[in-house]
C-alpha cells in the first residue's frame, strides 16, 4: 500500500491538484461560462468567476478565464482589445503592457485575467503568470469587453454573466 501512495504522489503533480482560478482567486466559484462565436465560427469560451458565485458586482474582484478554440496571434489580441477599448469608451495608452500580456494561442491555450481592485488586471496564460495591467479603472474597462453593456454578443454576454 505505502509503494502506491508513493506511486501515486509521483505521478500526479501537486499543480494538478488546485486549479490556477483557485489559486490566482481564492474566493472565486463559476458564475457563468459562454462561447464567442464569429459567424459561426467558435473564437473561445469564456467563464467568469465571482465570489462565491453570485451576481457579478462592479464592485467585487473577478476572474475571467478564456480558453481558445483557434490560432490568433499576439497582433490580433492586441489589437482587437485596444480596438474595443476605443469602442466601449475611450482609447486608452496601455498598449506596451498589452504586448507583455500577450502571446500567440492555439487551440486549448487558456488565459486567466483576474482584477485586483479597479486599477489592476493580472494575467496569465496556461498557468503561467504573465503580466499586470495597471492603469485606472481597467478592470472596469477590460471586463467591460465581455461582460458590459455595450459588448458585441449580448446573448454572449448574459451567458457569461449567469443571466
Amino acid at each position: 500500500m505505502p509503494r502506491l501512495l508513493l506511486l501515486f504522489l509521483l505521478l500526479c503533480p501537486v499543480g494538478a491538484l488546485a486549479t490556477p482560478v483557485s489559486s490566482a482567486f481564492p474566493a472565486g466559484e463559476l458564475r457563468g461560462q459562454a462561447t464567442l462565436r464569429f459567424f459561426g465560427l467558435p473564437l473561445y469560451q469564456a467563464r467568469l468567476y465571482t465570489p462565491g458565485g453570485k451576481a457579478l458586482d462592479w464592485q467585487e474582484d473577478m476572474a475571467l478565464e478564456l480558453t481558445y478554440l483557434r490560432r490568433l496571434s499576439e497582433t490580433e489580441l492586441v489589437t482587437s482589445t485596444l480596438r474595443e477599448f476605443s469602442r466601449t469608451g475611450a482609447s486608452l495608452p496601455v498598449k506596451d503592457q498589452l504586448e507583455q500580456c500577450y502571446d500567440d494561442v492555439g487551440k486549448g491555450d487558456r488565459y486567466l485575467a483576474v482584477s485586483n481592485g479597479p486599477d489592476e488586471v493580472l494575467f496569465w496564460r496556461n498557468d503561467r503568470h504573465m503580466c499586470a495591467l495597471t492603469y485606472p479603472r481597467i478592470k472596469y474597462r477590460f471586463m467591460a469587453i465581455f461582460l458590459g453593456e455595450n459588448t458585441r454578443s449580448p446573448a454572449f454576454t448574459r451567458k457569461l454573466r449567469g443571466q
